[in-house]
């Protein structure tokens, strides 16, 4: 079968390196027993090793040429392709425990981390190689310039790290940018932070960001009354320095 061309539109860059699909693998501790979801299988390299390992591999791709193929390539019982957008894929259909690996385009990083997150049905384990920048903004901590919202929203949700990065030769075509595999592990801290809501308190983070130069008073006035703000011991500061617990006090102040 002759390889399919990588659609530019789609952000299709496919990973070709053996050892960086391995660690993928091994990453997400994919075993016997485990239910995979891959997201973006493409030309089914990741898939390969998925199918080896695991119990089930479920692939699902949003180019339909692309997901006819992928049973020709990868010709293995325990796989099944559904041609779909992810972002509307209905995660509760999984078995619960299940885990995902993916190679994700850089425009749908940040949107299917936010559902895969708050799906009623979440993963355990997931390894994601997206843009090294994306990865960064997910794991950094208070006071460092790529911590902002993504950041807070992820580790609500999960223990998240940065593994490995990966050159763009490790891709064809190869992107323009570094690439880096992120690490996620299901712990929620809503319960232990006193968060009936995460939803809502979500909300609240993205308008404390809102403006990253402004302080926590300015970007929460209009919608709470520079008042009541100003006399937050937080209201001085800007919301890049401000920790999950900072910000779910604050919180717990609005709603308690």
């Amino acid at each position: 079968m002759s390889e399919s061309k990588p659609k530019k539109s789609l952000g299709q860059h496919w990973l070709h390196d053996e050892s960086a699909l391995l660690a993928m693998v091994e990453a997400a501790d994919v075993k016997p027993g485990d239910i995979v979801l891959e997201i973006g299988p493409g030309l089914g390299t990741l898939t390969k090793e998925l199918c080896k390992v695991a119990t089930k591999v479920v692939a699902v791709e949003f180019d339909e040429l692309l997901a006819t193929e992928l049973p020709f390539r990868v010709p293995a019982e325990n796989l099944e392709v559904i041609q779909a957008d992810i972002l509307d894929f209905d995660f509760t259909q999984l078995p619960r425990g299940y885990k995902v690996v993916a190679n994700i385009p850089y425009y749908l990083t940040s949107n299917l981390i936010r559902r895969m997150c708050e799906s009623p049905n979440p993963f355990s384990l997931a390894a994601l190689l997206v843009q090294k920048e994306v990865a960064e903004r997910v794991t950094a901590q208070p006071g460092s310039r790529a911590y902002g919202y993504l950041s807070v929203e992820a580790q609500l949700y999960a223990d998240v790290r940065m593994l490995f990065g990966v050159r763009p030769s490790a891709f064809r075509p190869p992107p323009k940018v570094d690439s880096a595999l992120i690490g996620f592990a299901l712990h929620s801290r809503a319960a232990e932070l006193g968060l009936d809501a995460p939803g809502e308190f979500l909300q609240f983070v993205r308008l404390c960001f809102q403006h990253k130069r402004k302080t926590i008073r300015n970007n929460l006035a209009g919608a709470y009354g520079a008042d009541r703000i100003a006399a937050w011991p937080e209201a001085s500061q800007r919301a890049e320095q401000l920790s999950m617990l900072q910000f779910a006090t604050m919180y717990r102040r609005l709603v308690g």
